[in-house]
């Protein structure tokens, strides 16, 4: 289903569609992802594609991408009906996209990675590569260094990286996923500023995003899909309050802040002391019963190697963790299996640790990590959850899948049923199926990251309501790089940066959204 919009354009917005995406439709098996929908994607124009969990957005563009292929419907290219049976098909029909995990060469320079793939790059000089990449990089407002190392630079300098490589092929429709995930709140300035240039060149830019706010600042039309269907369209001169915007999304209420009580803090179930080593810098860090503490800033400052000691999954180096007055070693020793020779790596995906009692892991990466995509639901929540399942040495398949049952009820996971195989599920869907898991556990530690990535307004209030109330027998630790969630759930926030922590910040300093930002850069305005 689709409708007409009746908005005010861009110079470039108006006659025949880039891009008309007509009666496309997509079943995984007995899910109909998309059902009928058309959709008009028109040159001089942002348009955002809104959706809750498994509405279907994903689905839509991996059709437009080439990524997939729709069971029915088709794709036309300024009116003439064009195959996009491959990602190489879409891009020379003038599609792009850009993904939330960037696939660039570190080693090599901006330059060299815009022009990778590029016949005429072998008869170009590095002063000649340097200056055209300039040139292109100038007409966007896409500042980087052409001659810089792609090792060197920050998340939002590689994305532009990316955005060049698909104008430098020629693109006319863009497509970013979820693109501020990894940017500070100045880079997501920068890149909006970026889009709006790009519209106004005659780009077409479809934008995919959770972030209300975001998508008010910066839509210049709204698509809203709902269990497979366009359900709304509407222009910027109709844009309605974000309140507004989010029950449409999800057809009911939906409250955009939380009620954080203040709640008595208990025991240190946490504690980190000077740690070193993988690209920590003396790193350390309390975390009490009670407590919500989060490490904010851009991914890749440090936080994976973090997490990953805390949760077992790696050997501290140099300094202290202690987890529930134990020793790491200690409390992820006992937890080991007993092997010959010297091996003292964790066992398990998520450390034995984790498998065993007090700590829950909620790891960024549901797909490889938190859960196997060829298991059901029930056998993915019996990976990490077999308390209540068990006597005697005997598994209860019937009291796991009732379990299961009820964890797919309470936190809506949709797509399919306890039987169902994980690689089925969105990736919402997916995760909420894990935070459903370790919740059930009843830890003591919480290390939560990233847990609300992906997830639409409805699903993330649910989970930030069900980790303050996890606070009355547990603390929370806390990785996002998302400013809003640090700044509803935390009681502390450390911003890390390079590996160390520029700040632990409560009380007012913790709400002051450009001292964040700053830190968040490696920028601290109290001292300069």
């Amino acid at each position: 289903m689709s409708e007409t919009v009746t908005t005010t354009p861009h110079a470039a917005g108006n006659g025949t569609p880039l891009v008309r995406l007509e009666g496309i439709s997509k079943s995984f098996g007995k899910v109909q992802a998309n059902k009928d929908i058309t959709l008009d994607i028109r040159p001089g124009r942002i348009l955002a594609l809104l959706g809750e969990n498994g509405a279907g957005k994903s689905t839509l563009m991996s059709i437009l991408a080439g990524k997939l292929y729709p069971d029915s419907g088709r794709i036309l290219v300024r009116g003439e009906p064009t195959r996009f049976d491959s990602p190489a098909a879409a891009i020379r029909a003038g599609v792009g996209m850009v993904y939330q995990h960037f696939m660039l060469v570190d080693a090599m320079t901006v330059a060299q990675n815009v022009l990778l793939g590029q016949s005429d790059k072998f008869f170009l000089s590095p002063k000649a590569m340097n200056a055209r990449v300039g040139a292109l990089a100038e007409e966007y407002g896409l500042y980087v260094d052409p001659a810089a190392r792609v090792a060197n630079l920050s998340m939002g300098e590689r994305q532009r990286v990316e955005i060049l490589r698909l104008l430098l092929r020629k693109s006319e429709v863009l497509i970013f996923d979820e693109p501020t995930t990894v940017l500070t709140p100045a880079e997501s300035d920068q890149l909006f500023e970026a889009l709006r240039a790009m519209a106004a060149l005659g780009k077409a830019v479809v934008f995919i995003s959770h972030k209300l706010p975001e998508v008010l600042a910066i839509a210049d039309e709204i698509a809203i899909l709902r269990r497979g269907e366009i359900v709304d369209r509407f222009g910027a001169a109709d844009t309605p309050s974000e309140a507004e915007l989010a029950r449409r999304m999800v057809g009911r209420e939906v409250l955009l802040t939380v009620d954080r009580e203040p709640m008595p803090h208990g025991d240190v179930v946490l504690e980190i002391e000077n740690l070193s080593g993988d690209g920590l810098q003396g790193v350390s860090l309390s975390v009490k019963q009670g407590e919500v503490v989060t490490i904010a800033g851009v991914a890749g400052n440090g936080q994976k190697p973090l997490v990953e000691i805390v949760s077992g999954l790696r050997e501290p180096k140099g300094g202290v963790v202690r987890l529930m007055d134990r020793t790491w070693k200690e409390y992820y020793g006992s937890r080991r299996r007993a092997q010959p020779g010297p091996d003292t790596r964790p066992e398990g995906p998520l450390g034995r640790g984790a498998w065993k009692g007090a700590l829950s892991y909620i790891p960024e990466d549901r797909k490889g990590i938190a859960t196997l995509a060829n298991l059901n639901l029930v056998d993915n929540v019996l990976l990490t959850t077999r308390q209540g399942f068990s006597r005697w040495f005997f598994l209860s398949h019937r009291h796991a899948m009732a379990a299961t049952e009820n964890m797919v009820k309470e936190f809506d996971v949709r797509g399919g049923g306890p039987e169902t195989r994980a690689g089925q599920l969105s990736g919402g869907n997916l995760q909420k199926l894990v935070l459903a898991r370790e919740f059930y556990r009843e830890p003591r530690i919480i290390v939560a990251e990233q847990p609300t990535q992906g997830l639409d307004v409805a699903a993330t209030e649910e989970v930030w309501a069900q980790l303050l109330a996890v606070r009355e027998r547990a603390g929370v630790l806390l990785v996002t790089n998302d400013l809003n969630e640090a700044l509803q759930l935390s009681d502390r926030i450390a911003v890390m940066y390079r590996g160390r922590f520029m700040d632990v910040l409560e009380g007012g300093e913790a709400r002051d959204v450009d001292l964040l930002g700053q830190l968040m850069a490696g920028v601290d305005p109290r001292t300069s």
